[in-house]
């Protein structure tokens, strides 16, 4: 199983979305439920990072008029 902090946002997502999945169905036996459970959790935090991430990336540096560093979210509409 690939380490959590390896996997790409998509990734993640994608084995996320499986456990859930499996979760739902009830195909698994409770201690290997608790254990995707788990791992569910993580990666879920870890998307959550990713989104973080990225969404700093988005944000633009602006300067008040004061000379103070600041962002604010970058303007999708151009």
């Amino acid at each position: 199983m690939t380490d959590i902090k390896d996997l790409s946002f998509e990734d993640a997502l994608s084995e996320l979305e499986s456990i859930v999945s499996k979760l739902e169905r009830g195909d698994a036996p409770l201690e290997e439920s608790i254990d995707i459970y788990e791992r569910g959790a993580k990666l879920k935090k870890h998307c959550e990072g990713k989104l973080k991430s990225a969404q700093l990336k988005v944000d633009k540096i602006v300067l008040a008029p004061n000379g103070t560093i600041g962002t604010e979210p970058l303007d999708s509409d151009g």
